[in-house]
């Protein structure tokens, strides 16, 4: 395991994807957690509402869909897309701010998104977060306990798709499946801090 205050050799971004409730979060805090000078987690700008206990600047960036357009037209953002009625979107600037401090800044971002990072030019390393199977990424989701029978339906479909998407060659520098959280973990650590070649 790399020292806590050692940054990775290789400095470009880290865009971990993957379908809803298949574990992301736990596994990037956990990264954070153990490194904690060395990363930044990019906030993303949304035009949903805070949910309980979210917190401006800290969970997303909350903003009007007039301030997401404005953002859009500026060539603000270096990935952006739609999630149901809301918008999310990833700003150049907050990878440009937190890259200029010395972090790495790793991005959660989905299959959309993932397209438009690898479009952009964006030099970016890309690992996917897969569940052990459908079956169990539907009981994760449900047992959250947080979201509707329909939201549950979309993510689920959304699920297949992103799914599908991984299995493209050349797409994901790394597919993890997350069976078993340590070993998940130590799979992320370890592509984060390869050794440059």
């Amino acid at each position: 395991m790399a020292p806590a205050a050692t940054l990775p050799q290789d400095h470009r971004p880290v865009v971990i994807s993957g379908p809803s409730g298949v574990g992301k979060g736990t596994l990037f805090k956990r990264l954070f957690d153990s490194h904690p000078e060395c990363f930044a987690l990019s906030v993303s700008h949304t035009t949903r509402s805070p949910r309980a206990g979210e917190a401006h600047g800290v969970d997303y960036y909350y903003v009007s869909m007039d301030e997401f357009e404005a953002l859009v037209k500026a060539d603000g953002f270096v990935e952006h897309a739609q999630f149901g009625s809301n918008r999310y979107g990833t700003s150049k600037q907050t990878i440009a701010d937190q890259t200029a401090k010395g972090r790495v800044v790793v991005l959660d971002i989905e299959m959309e998104g993932v397209k438009q990072i690898k479009k952009s030019g964006i030099e970016a390393r890309f690992a996917f977060i897969k569940p052990p199977s459908f079956e169990e990424l539907e009981k994760r989701l449900r047992g959250r306990g947080t979201e509707s029978e329909a939201s549950i339906q979309t993510r689920l479909d959304r699920a297949k798709e992103e799914l599908e998407y991984a299995d493209t060659p050349g797409v994901h520098d790394i597919i993890i499946v997350n069976d078993n959280l340590d070993k998940a973990y130590k799979e992320l650590e370890d592509f984060v801090y390869k050794p440059l070649a």
